[in-house]
């Protein structure tokens, strides 16, 4: 018997679907603009592209079996969440930077914005321990005793991004279609307020949980 890519796909969606802090990072660019939104989107995939690449050489398992890695990496993920939460909700003052990014960024600013979110995004999911809790206990579930676990593992991780490439452009469909909302500094700060909030309730949650 094969892989069940059927049921693999739908438990894949369902993951992304529900909001974290990938959903949260790429939805917030993206009101910043189409090319904010898809940096924000490669950076988490390329940090998910990191969890294939250590799930495929076992070390997904060896991490999730280690309760003082686990921790340290879990403290870190939520710490940075609150830290991005607490900046974002800061810069909201007036004449903060952020009230100012309510306008469409200049083109001399973009590759400084653009780096800024892919690093974010990076950061965040790299640093999520439900991504390598996923890889060390969810994936392994699909792998077939009768083939090579290396490759299937590696071609269900393959899936696992491309579907979230779907997925997250997607969302900076409906995020560029926000932006036109967002124009008003008013509005962006309120936005950007409830983001970071956001971002630190879920960076707390982390810290709190047992994962």
């Amino acid at each position: 018997m094969g892989i069940d890519w059927l049921t693999f796909v739908g438990v894949v969606l369902g993951a992304y679907v529900i909001p974290g802090p990938d959903f949260a990072i790429i939805l917030r660019a993206a009101t910043r603009g189409r090319r904010p939104g898809i940096a924000a989107a490669l950076g988490a995939q390329t940090g998910l592209c990191l969890h294939v690449a250590i799930a495929t050489v076992g070390l997904s398992l060896v991490l999730a079996r280690s309760a003082d890695a686990l921790t340290v990496i879990r403290l870190a993920g939520a710490a940075y969440l609150c830290w991005l939460g607490a900046r974002m909700v800061w810069s909201t003052r007036h004449g903060g930077p952020i009230e100012r990014e309510a306008a469409t960024p200049r083109a001399d600013d973009e590759p400084l914005v653009l780096r800024a979110v892919f690093v974010q995004a990076f950061t965040t999911n790299v640093l999520n321990p439900k991504a390598i809790l996923f890889f060390a206990s969810v994936l392994p579930q699909f792998v077939q005793p009768s083939g090579s676990a290396t490759l299937q593992i590696l071609a269900l991780g393959v899936v696992d991004v491309l579907l979230g490439i779907v997925v997250w452009a997607g969302l900076v469909l409906v995020g560029v279609r926000l932006a036109s909302q967002l124009r008003r500094p008013a509005v962006r700060r309120v936005w950007d307020r409830v983001t970071g909030g956001v971002l630190m309730a879920l960076g707390g949650t982390i810290a709190t949980s047992k994962a």
